[in-house]
């Protein structure tokens, strides 16, 4: 007869609730040109930052996403990040 393992019990995560600074404050405008804005939600090597770590809704998400990737066409962002040599 085969051995069953004990199973350790499961603790409990503490997730804060996570507010869309786009839903909550109406005034912020999501634009390929605000770069500044959109630095915020890129990583240091470039990549879009997901969701669970912004902390931003789906619609929001995916309309900074699309102002990320115009900004890179026309080459207000960087598509890499800073290379370290």
């Amino acid at each position: 007869m085969a051995e069953f393992k004990k199973r350790r019990p499961r603790q409990q995560r503490y997730f804060r609730p996570r507010n869309c600074r786009f839903c909550g404050d109406p005034k912020l405008v999501i634009d390929y040109k605000t770069t500044d804005l959109l630095r915020q939600f890129v990583h240091e090597d470039g990549k879009i930052r997901p969701r669970r770590q912004t902390g931003n809704c789906a619609k929001h998400q995916r309309k900074i996403t699309n102002a990320i990737k115009r900004a890179r066409h026309i080459a207000l962002l960087p598509f890499v990040g800073e290379v370290l040599r």
